[in-house]
């Protein structure tokens, strides 16, 4: 699979991130530039720096606990 930049909304955090592993970006500062357009370019350009430059194996999304009915299951099968 070949990663991408997905945009994210949850509880605790908003905005982008990969969508093969647990990196999320997150802006050095505040919005910087003469105009708007300027504004967005900058962050746009740090992104994509940040993102291109990710190890996803240093960024491993924890396992996800099984489903209590699976494990329950299981256990029987395991003698």
């Amino acid at each position: 699979m070949r990663r991408r930049l997905e945009w994210i909304k949850s509880q605790n955090f908003q905005g982008f991130r990969c969508s093969e592993c647990n990196w999320k970006f997150k802006p050095s500062g505040g919005p910087v530039g003469a105009s708007l357009g300027e504004m967005m370019a900058k962050y746009e350009a740090e992104r994509d720096e940040e993102f291109a430059g990710h190890v996803c194996l240093d960024n491993l999304r924890p396992k996800r606990a099984k489903d209590p009915a699976e494990q329950e299951k299981g256990r029987y099968w395991k003698l």
